[in-house]
């Protein structure tokens, strides 16, 4: 808990959630993005459509799912397709306006590591592997990735290249705010508490850092409460 009554992962969710406008078409995983969306969804942006990669569109969960094979995610869904028409007629289809995307690794552009930390043939790590996260960041509008701010996170070179950061439009961590600005991520905010020194000291490159760098603002009473109200299935 941080010393202004909330947490970093409260503060990541919330400003994610921010960022989704009332309407959009949004591609969901599970974990904070899965909280953030459903977070606007119960607040500023009701009329907001979550699509998880398992194929339910228009899903409404009462409860935060654990997994995309989450059954309330097909009972709450608006309907269901296939996974290939998922990703043939909705991604490739351009009919996803935002997808949220996490990672091992993220280099200065934007692109992604989620298969391996080390050696492809001999990896120190082997991680859950690209799934859907490489149509996902070419095929939706806008991309926000969130992860949490560390030097191992952010690194110089990656890995490995999972997915291109083309589209990626904004990086939400545990620390602050990233754009990017003529190819390269560029700090914007910083949330509350948090030094523009300390963000730097956390990114594995020379962090660009905008001249009207800002401060994010705080979770509200009422985005704390909607926030707290989630329960996870499975946990207490």
């Amino acid at each position: 808990m941080s010393q202004n009554g909330f947490t970093a992962d409260e503060m990541m969710a919330v400003e994610a959630a921010r960022r989704l406008r009332d309407g959009l078409v949004c591609f969901v995983g599970i974990g904070l993005p899965s909280l953030a969306a459903n977070l606007a969804r119960h607040t500023h942006a009701p009329r907001t459509v979550l699509i998880y990669e398992s194929g339910t569109i228009g899903a409404k969960p009462v409860e935060l799912p654990l997994s995309i094979g989450d059954g309330e995610l097909a009972e709450t869904a608006d309907t269901v397709v296939s996974v290939p028409e998922l990703f043939a007629y909705w991604l490739q289809g351009e009919r996803i306006d935002v997808s949220f995307l996490g990672a091992a690794q993220i280099d200065r552009h934007g692109n992604l590591n989620s298969t391996v930390i080390g050696d492809y043939d001999s990896p120190t790590v082997r991680l859950p592997g690209g799934g859907g996260a490489p149509e996902s960041a070419l095929g939706a509008r806008e991309v926000f990735v969130m992860l949490r701010h560390t030097p191992r996170a952010f690194v110089e070179q990656l890995d490995f290249a999972t997915s291109l950061g083309d589209n990626v439009k904004t990086v939400i961590t545990d620390l602050g705010v990233l754009e990017p600005h003529d190819g390269e991520l560029t700090l914007v905010a910083h949330h509350p508490g948090v030094l523009v020194d300390e963000v730097t000291a956390a990114t594995g490159w020379e962090l660009r850092v905008a001249d009207d760098v800002r401060e994010t603002e705080a979770p509200s009473d009422a985005e704390l409460t909607a926030l707290r109200g989630f329960r996870t299935k499975g946990r207490d």
